[in-house]
């Protein structure tokens, strides 16, 4: 064999070797990026199914206070201590709100401002900070479920899942709640 066909030679091994190693790296080095993509879209869904969950949370316990407070239903406990978990509830939130702020994409961070300014009013009625009558509670509640199903709508676009959660096939539902009730003396329920 000849030093010509020895290069020739020495050549391709090293462009094999050359095209092995180029392979191996851009495909080590996409699937680093795939698992750092799944780890935050991990992380994101983990971040906004918290911040619904204790969102419906502080709500649920709102409605709670807003009942006992109206006397339209009577608490097992007493109204310091339903405030009190309400509290440490709206205080959960906040920080499942924090982890939006820090995860979230655009939209789904201005979905969870409304929201939070929705959900606002139903806790500041609840309270007592403001008042209003049954017909505007039930309307805040009806806003706050559009804005939840707003940010729903935003997560999912953020997390890149397909489909909707409104739409045509999913028309708008009202609230379930039982229509206003009149006790003896005609006050409104």
């Amino acid at each position: 064999m000849g030093a010509g066909e020895q290069l020739v030679t020495i050549a391709a091994v090293l462009l094999g070797a050359l095209t092995s190693y180029v392979g191996s790296y851009l495909s080590e080095r996409n699937r680093t990026r795939y698992e750092l993509l799944t780890r935050w879209d991990d992380r994101k869904l983990s971040a906004y199914e918290g911040y619904i969950d204790r969102m419906r949370a502080v709500i649920f316990l709102a409605v709670q206070l807003y009942e006992d407070r109206e006397g339209i239903r009577t608490a097992d406990k007493t109204q310091e201590e339903m405030l009190v978990e309400h509290l440490e509830a709206s205080r959960l939130r906040g920080r499942s709100f924090e982890r939006i702020m820090l995860l979230g994409g655009d939209d789904v961070i201005e979905a969870a401002h409304e929201l939070n300014s929705i959900a606002g009013e139903i806790d500041w009625q609840a309270t007592g900070k403001i008042e209003g009558t049954l017909e505007e509670w039930r309307s805040r509640h009806r806003s706050v479920f559009r804005a939840i199903n707003n940010f729903h709508e935003a997560a999912r676009t953020d997390l890149g899942v397909q489909g909707n959660a409104t739409g045509e096939k999913h028309p708008e539902r009202d609230l379930l709640l039982p229509p206003a009730r009149h006790d003896e003396n005609d006050a409104s329920v």
